[in-house]
């Protein structure tokens, strides 16, 4: 029998939601009710980032704790077979967890394997084959109605509501909580794909924001417009207006809405987790995998080192005990790669020497000492890029041209202060991290624009 005073850990996670996609963040139509209530109940990290903002990069990261530099993969690249660190999972395993996942699959590769998960029902194949016999006849699947993922295009979802992947995947979560073993702590990973693409919610959340309005994408003095204005599928630089911008924005916002609904199905406290917790406490974590540029400087999807991409919601509710006052709000710089060491520190377990990553639970409790002075975001073939939280220096490695933001004054990155301001420092850092890096962008002290920046780092 596993230790009784192990928490029980509750791990929420999204694809491809924004930071500001919250009402917490004051947005100012999405509803959030369900996720901010984790806020109000817990700690609201403001300034937590994906340290490669795309889908395996990033779950790399938070599955080891690892940093994109120590684990590889620094852009996107699938199909990749990975002898990986401790994972997450596993040392929870280990400990006497009850691991399972639900939902979307990590994106590891082979797929079939683990990765510490005692057992995982997830979209390819598990929901792909329960809709294939629930849903109508030839429906098509999951892009059946036309909407691709990793597109701009949106219309509501075709089918009746009961059948989406949202909602499969908190009823796969619900029976979980149901026909667990009491007799251990579980670590349960409810992992949805919205608000990634296809951008398709239901009618009525859909309906919401084409009905409330949206907020327009915000163009900084420094971004240029696409000189194509026509369509191409999947694209990452867009120029969406009227009608086509209107009915993206609403559909994004709408999946996160309804997301928010179905996760409360499980935080309520008397039909969800809190019926089934046996006695044992439970930590509620939520965050997302990296963001998306919903069309913002004229960009689309992920894997830039922007706002809309790189950072990401980052909440945790936690029992008394763990000593964090409900609704505090930090400013502590924090990354997936914390997410593992903070979940060990809290279950009282080791954390690996393979780990990177910094525990956030002195940050919870109110410590406002910084638990890294700054955080690298890299993303090939795009950009390095380094943040201390107020502070952000973008450089770009193929011309070799640099952007300056100042977060606290100017956080949607409007205004570009590269010209005005001495980047020696934010330099002379990036070359020092860059500086062993087999690609070669460290060339007699100086950063070297236009090498080969793959995916896959040269071993």
């Amino acid at each position: 029998m596993a230790d009784d005073n192990l928490p029980n850990i509750l791990f929420i996670m999204t694809d491809q939601q924004r930071g500001d996609c919250l009402g917490v963040e004051n947005h100012p139509v999405l509803q959030t009710p369900s996720m901010d209530s984790i806020a109000h109940n817990g700690v609201h990290f403001g300034k937590f980032y994906c340290p490669s903002p795309s889908c395996i990069a990033a779950r790399r990261s938070l599955m080891t704790g690892q940093d994109p530099q120590t684990h590889g993969l620094v852009g996107y690249q699938d199909g990749l077979d990975w002898d990986h660190p401790p994972t997450l999972p596993e040392c929870l395993q280990q400990a006497g967890y009850q691991t399972k996942l639900v939902g979307r699959a990590m994106h590891l590769s082979p797929p079939e394997k683990r990765y510490g998960f005692e057992h995982s029902e997830t979209n390819d194949p598990d929901y792909a084959d329960w809709l294939a016999e629930y849903g109508p006849r030839d429906n098509g699947g999951w892009f059946g109605g036309g909407i691709m993922h990793n597109d701009w295009t949106a219309k509501p979802w075709g089918m009746e509501e009961h059948l989406h992947f949202t909602n499969w995947t908190v009823n796969r979560a619900m029976k979980f909580l149901q026909h667990r073993d009491p007799t251990a702590p579980y670590f349960l990973t409810v992992s949805f794909i919205a608000p990634h693409p296809p951008l398709q919610p239901p009618q009525f959340y859909m309906d919401r924001y084409l009905r409330t309005g949206v907020p327009e994408p915000v163009y900084g003095d420094w971004a240029t417009a696409p000189e194509m204005r026509g369509d191409t599928v999947a694209p990452d630089s867009v120029h969406l207006e009227g009608e086509a911008m209107l009915s993206a924005r609403a559909a994004y916002y709408g999946l996160i809405n309804h997301v928010d609904d179905q996760i409360r199905r499980i935080l309520n406290r008397v039909d969800g987790y809190g019926r089934y917790n046996h006695g044992r406490d439970t930590i509620i974590v939520f965050t997302s995998d990296h963001g998306e540029m919903l069309g913002d400087h004229y960009m689309w999807r992920k894997s830039r080192a922007f706002e809309p991409s790189a950072r990401v919601p980052f909440l945790i509710q936690a029992p008394p005990r763990f000593g964090a006052e409900a609704g505090t709000k930090t400013n502590v710089l924090g990354s997936l790669t914390d997410v593992m060491p903070t979940l060990l520190d809290m279950a009282g377990l080791e954390i690996p020497d393979t780990v990177d990553g910094k525990s956030l639970l002195a940050a919870m409790r109110g410590d406002s000492s910084p638990v890294r002075e700054i955080l690298h975001i890299e993303h090939s073939p795009y950009h390095h890029a380094l943040t201390d939280g107020r502070w952000k220096y973008i450089w770009d490695v193929g011309s070799g041209e640099q952007l300056f933001f100042d977060l606290n004054t100017d956080p949607d990155e409007l205004k570009d202060l590269s010209q005005d301001s001495d980047m020696s420092h934010w330099r002379n850092t990036l070359i020092e991290r860059l500086s062993d890096r087999p690609e070669g962008f460290v060339e007699n002290g100086e950063l070297k624009a236009g090498v080969d920046y793959r995916a896959l780092i040269p071993r």
